[in-house]
């Protein structure tokens, strides 16, 4: 036997083991990092809203929007809350709750309630004629002016300007309608 190539040949061998075992060792941390990387992602649930219909370009950040999304979100949500019939009011109201924010839902849903339910008693339809869009970018609001019309029995009972402020809030990178009220009417 020549021990001598046998010793040469055994420190070979280690030296290829322990190139193994790095790249086994290596291959444990990719896998680690994947299962820590896979269990982030788990559950985590991405909710991309926009609104319905897309008629101008905008951008959403994790914190704020342009003022184009904001008129497009805030002319939908009076859309659903201002132009309403005793047919349609019920879907309105649930369709524009998939939208508010959580702290608000339980008060907004009240009041839409009431609403649907005195629209039905009195049998009456509301349209809101869009005039005016101000959107406020720092705000995360917009000011919708306008006329409101309201029909009983299918007579005109009031066609007045209003003005309402639909403000939005983020949370889990989502905007929710965080306020929708009725404002001073000042026309700039």
């Amino acid at each position: 036997m020549d021990f001598e190539r046998l010793n040469v040949d055994r420190k070979e061998l280690q030296r290829r083991n322990r190139g193994l075992g790095l790249a086994v060792g290596a291959l444990a941390i990719g896998q680690i990092l994947t299962l820590v990387a896979l269990l982030n992602v788990l559950g985590a649930e991405r909710t991309v809203v926009v609104p319905p219909t897309l008629n101008k370009s905008f951008w959403v950040t994790d914190e704020k929007a342009s003022g184009a999304y904001l008129e497009q979100m805030g002319t939908f949500i009076a859309w659903l809350i201002l132009d309403v019939t005793p047919a349609t009011i019920d879907w309105k109201k649930d369709v524009l709750l998939t939208y508010v924010e959580p702290a608000q839902h339980g008060a907004l849903k009240s009041r839409q309630e009431v609403e649907a339910e005195r629209l039905k008693r009195i049998n009456a339809t509301t349209a809101f004629a869009l005039d005016q869009l101000v959107p406020s970018e720092n705000g995360r609001s917009v000011v919708i002016r306008g006329r409101l019309r309201t029909l009983v029995n299918g007579i005109e009972t009031a066609n007045e300007p209003k003005a309402y402020r639909v403000e939005f809030g983020f949370s889990g990178a989502r905007m929710h309608l965080k306020t929708f009220q009725e404002v001073p009417y000042a026309s700039h």
